[in-house]
């Protein structure tokens, strides 16, 4: 009998090899709607699941939900499960000026600053979390293709969303600030809550990654992430 995951409900057979890791579970309906013949293959707590086709070749869509602790379950049985490469899709907020967002459609992240609690668990603070340079060249192809202008660069991923939104309801307020300064002048261009998680375990696991969020439009980054799966699906042939 074939081990299901505990948290994902998965087993070896469900998901591709190419994953999508958007963090809200009714956003994978919406991501579903651009595979072909996908079917929900398994909904627990916060992880939902369609696995249908690009291409002829299995793509998968999984919910991580909010945070890197639940972000670090998902893509840990993902991988035990078969999977290998995954695209964060979702929202961020610009860490650059306003003007970003009327600029830029987004960001693809090609690392992360480790912001959070979750991968020190893994391994020391001083191990980089860094995309891999084939699915952000691919997601960086896709978006030229479709006429859209994505920042590439690092993006902070923390804890704490109201910390970031409200640093002065908190008692740590002045530090909170301090910090986003830093990140400012060191070129940190997004903020999110996932990035650090995935990128840390997809390396340490010999799995790859990268993300593509936005500012809030959300159907040209999903079709951007697809032609990017489709342009790794042509690629790994070869």
């Amino acid at each position: 009998m074939e081990e299901v995951m505990y948290h994902t409900k998965l087993k070896k057979g469900d998901v591709g090899r190419y994953v999508f890791l958007p963090g809200d579970p009714f956003r994978t309906d919406l991501i579903a709607s651009f595979l072909d013949d996908a079917k929900l293959v398994a909904h627990a707590r916060e992880h939902k699941t369609w696995t249908g086709y690009l291409n002829g070749e299995k793509v998968s869509v999984t919910s991580t939900g909010m945070g890197c602790p639940s972000t670090a379950i998902a893509v840990e049985e993902l991988i035990k499960v078969g999977a290998d490469t995954f695209i964060r899709i979702g929202t961020a907020g610009t860490c650059k000026d306003e003007m970003d967002n009327q600029k830029y459609d987004g960001t693809i992240v090609t690392g992360a600053v480790r912001d959070e609690g979750t991968t020190v668990q893994y391994i020391p603070i001083e191990y980089p979390a860094i995309a891999d340079r084939h699915v952000v060249d691919a997601l960086s192809r896709a978006a030229k293709a479709r006429g859209k202008n994505y920042l590439e660069g690092i993006s902070q991923s923390k804890d704490s969303f109201f910390g970031e939104i409200d640093p002065d309801s908190c008692p740590n307020g002045e530090w909170l600030k301090q910090r986003w300064r830093a990140w400012q002048k060191g070129n940190v261009v997004c903020s999110e809550m996932e990035c650090a998680a995935i990128f840390v375990i997809s390396s340490i696991r010999h799995a790859r990654a990268s993300a593509i969020m936005n500012w809030g439009k959300m159907e040209d980054t999903i079709q951007i992430a697809c032609d990017a799966v489709k342009l790794l699906i042509e690629q790994d042939k070869d």
